[in-house]
This record gives structure tokens, C-alpha cells and sequence, in this order.
């Protein structure tokens, strides 16, 4: 009997021991391919080295790129030198004007004459990207959005961002509004190094305002060891942007992706590009001086060919309710895909902007997968071209119990238009539910 049981093991033995040697051999192979595969989601990159001063990879690092809500990364260091020189407090009120108000969500929906505490507009901007907030901020700072967008470019020159420019405080679609991967960088590494008393905001998971919890975007904080910060981004002309930062066992790497297809290859990308190269990371103290000064050094203004015609346009205020919106991800409040398939690579541009008649919804449908909304979305839009023709279809989430539900929506409607639209939509058989945005 104990010869059988050695006979019948010993070739799956042989069988396995073979199996391994072929990964063994091969597995110089499978990592690059894996980051290979993962990095081809995104339009450009750059991993730096905290502790080292030194830049790790980079992959069209100074690309010009749409920043979408990287933006409001530069919107809140501008908001901490306000705070570390005393000018604010986090119980500052700041007031809401009816430009702020009117921003396209992703928002609080702030009312214009009511005020929003400093403390309450750093988290909202972290978490749930609110652009209304972010306007808010601007306006407050700066005496107009406008204004306050040149402060930002004047200061992103100062820290070393030589190809960034900012035409407003949210990262809604602006095309004289752009930035590299490399300039990103150089913006965190500089929120790092200057205001660590404010950067730990960065790493707010949920923030509760007017009764409602609102997730943070970006899923690394939920999922990826040490993760710090920072900031999601999305529009239409952007694709899937991300920021991060991340501490462990005593390294420390930053990391930008720019122009991913999706928010789940964004993140993929970012983790594979951390994985691929926290090896080569050191420890010890931080060298972000030296690596900012390494980040300067490098080569290369974007190359003239690749400069869009609209660079040279006069500054102008961003458009006050443009298409494609901040998004985050799979499973944060509200997203706002640009396009109705999962698969489906983002669009460099906008051919044609969102209808906007007011803050009315027409809700189609509520799902507990971002999938079937998505499909709900693009079923809806090819019965019904004519009428959702312009207003922007998102997702927005909503917890019930224990499960995340997504809602699936039009947005830009007037009152009496999303009424007649749901009408219209009802005489198709498509069920619809007209609503103010909350």
C-alpha cells in the first residue's frame, strides 16, 4: 500500500517540481510584462523617491496633460499658506457666491449666502472633489475664480511647475488648463515638505457634512499599504488621473498617473508601478529638496509639436458649467462617467459641451453595480437620442444598510424640462423619476 501511494504521487511530484522550474525560469518575464500591461492604461507617469532625491521611472513625464482634479491639489496649498500665515483659521467662514453655487458637480450643492467653514472646504475638496467648494475657496481668496487661477500659475512657476497652467480652482474642462506628470509631482512632494501640519488631511477617509458621508476617491487609502494621499481626477479630456503618496518601512514613494482608460487600470497602473520599483527605493531621512531640485534638473519643455494651438489663447474664465465633471471611482459619490461603456477608452476631446437649463436630474434607474447603471445609461441614451442629446449621464452612489447602490443619471435639466423629458421617456417604456440635484 505504500508503494502505491509512492508510485501514484511521485509523477505529480515530477509534474509540479517541473511547473515551478518553467515560472522560476520565466518569472524575469511575468513582472514586466504584468507592469507593461499596466502602465499601457495610462497616457503618462513618474514614480520619485522621497528619501533618495532620485526619480525612479518616468513615462511621458512632460507630456502636457489636462490636470482635471489634480487642480485642487494647488487649490488647497494655496489654502494652507493662508492657514500657516495666520490670515485663516479652521473656523473661518467662507461665503458661498452664486458662481461657487453653480458649479457642476461633483459639488456639496453649497447655496449661494450661506458659508462653509474652512475646516469643511479642505475636506470636501479632499474627499468628495466638490467643486462647488473649491470655487468657493477661490472666490474667497482671491475676490474671483479668475484671479485666483493666476495666483495659482504664479505660484506653480515659483515651486519649479514650468509647463502648468491653471485657468480655475476645480480642474472642470478648461483647454488652456495643463500640467505633466513631472509638474504634479513637484506640486506634491512640495505640499509634503511644506505644510506636513495640514497634509495629513490628505489621508481623510469619509467626511460627514449637512448629515451626508461623503467616501474619499481615491481607493488606494482603502486597499494599498502605507498610503498617505492624495487626490483622484477625471474628465473627458483628462481620462482617469491620480496622485499618490506612500510610507512603509521607512520609504517613502510618490507617484502620478495621468490618462487612465479607466479608474480601476488607474489604479492597477499606480500599485504596479509602486510594486515594481519599491525595491529600489531607500531609506532613511526624506531628500525632497534634493529630488525637487532632481525634478527641475530634467529635461525637456514638452516638445513644440505637441502644444495645442489654445496654449496661446489670452487667459480666460473657465467655461461656468462645462461637460465632463470630477469623477472618482468605482465606488465613490457621485461619479460622473464620460463614457457609457466600462471598456470604452476616454475621449482627448470634447466635440460637443453639455446642455446645461438648470440643476434637475431625470434618473433612470438605481443599481447595486456600477455596471448596470453604466448600461442603463447607454440603453436609455440610444432609445431616447433626441432628448438626453447634451446633458451629461453620471452615477451617482448612495449607501442602503449595508449595500452601495448606484443611481443612474442625466444631468443639466431645467424643472419643467426634466419633468417633460421623464414624461417622454415614460411613453417609451422607460421608467424615470425627475429630481433637483441634492
Amino acid at each position: 500500500m505504500k508503494l502505491f501511494k509512492r508510485n501514484l504521487w511521485a509523477p505529480l511530484r515530477r509534474v509540479t517540481c517541473l511547473g515551478l522550474a518553467l515560472l522560476l525560469s520565466f518569472g524575469v518575464f511575468l513582472v514586466p510584462l504584468g507592469e507593461a500591461r499596466a502602465t499601457s492604461a495610462v497616457k503618462a507617469a513618474i514614480i520619485v523617491d522621497m528619501n533618495a532625491g532620485t526619480v525612479l521611472y518616468a513615462q511621458s513625464a512632460d507630456t502636457l496633460r489636462s490636470p482635471a482634479s489634480l487642480t485642487k491639489i494647488m487649490t488647497l496649498y494655496m489654502l494652507f499658506a493662508y492657514l500657516k500665515a495666520g490670515r485663516l483659521t479652521y473656523e473661518s467662514e467662507l461665503t458661498v457666491t452664486p458662481h461657487a453655487a453653480a458649479q457642476a458637480p461633483t459639488k456639496l450643492g453649497l447655496k449661494p449666502g450661506s458659508t462653509i467653514k474652512v475646516s469643511d472646504a479642505i475636506k470636501a475638496l479632499v474627499t468628495k472633489s466638490a467643486n462647488d467648494a473649491a470655487a468657493v475657496i477661490a472666490e474667497n481668496l482671491g475676490g474671483t475664480e479668475e484671479n485666483f487661477a493666476r495666483m495659482m500659475t504664479e505660484t506653480a512657476r515659483k515651486l519649479g511647475m514650468k509647463n502648468t497652467t491653471f485657468r480655475n480652482a476645480s480642474g472642470l474642462p478648461n483647454d488652456a488648463q495643463l500640467t505633466t506628470a513631472r509638474d504634479m509631482a513637484i506640486l506634491a512632494m512640495h505640499v509634503i515638505r511644506d505644510y506636513p501640519e495640514y497634509y495629513g488631511v490628505f489621508e481623510t477617509r469619509t467626511f460627514t457634512y449637512a448629515g451626508r458621508q461623503h467616501r474619499n476617491h481615491n481607493r488606494l487609502l482603502f486597499g494599498y499599504k502605507g498610503t498617505d494621499g492624495i487626490k483622484t481626477g477625471y474628465t473627458r479630456a483628462s481620462g482617469f488621473n491620480l496622485t499618490a503618496s506612500v510610507k512603509r518601512d521607512n520609504k517613502h514613494l510618490v507617484g502620478v498617473v495621468l490618462g487612465g482608460r479607466t479608474g480601476a487600470q488607474r489604479d492597477a497602473a499606480m500599485r504596479a508601478l509602486f510594486d515594481k520599483h519599491w525595491a529600489k527605493a531607500s531609506t532613511g531621512k526624506s531628500g525632497a529638496g534634493s529630488l525637487i531640485a532632481s525634478l527641475l534638473g530634467s529635461p525637456s519643455p514638452p516638445p513644440p509639436a505637441k502644444k495645442p494651438a489654445y496654449a496661446l489663447a489670452a487667459a480666460a474664465p473657465a467655461p461656468a458649467l462645462p461637460a465632463p465633471v470630477e469623477e472618482g471611482d468605482a465606488d465613490e459619490p457621485p461619479v460622473v462617467k464620460a463614457s457609457l461603456s466600462p471598456n470604452r477608452p476616454a475621449p482627448q476631446s470634447v466635440a460637443k459641451p453639455a446642455l446645461y437649463d438648470g440643476t434637475f436630474h431625470v434618473q433612470v434607474g438605481a443599481f447595486t453595480s456600477q455596471a448596470e447603471a453604466m448600461n442603463r445609461l447607454g440603453m436609455v441614451r440610444q432609445r431616447a437620442p433626441k432628448l438626453l442629446d447634451g446633458h451629461l449621464p453620471f452615477t451617482a452612489t448612495f449607501m442602503k444598510g449595508e449595500t452601495e447602490w448606484y443611481r443612474a443619471r442625466f444631468a443639466g435639466f431645467s424643472k419643467s424640462n426634466a419633468q417633460s423629458t421623464c414624461q417622454a421617456l415614460k411613453r417609451l417604456s422607460l421608467e424615470c423619476i425627475a429630481m433637483a440635484a441634492e
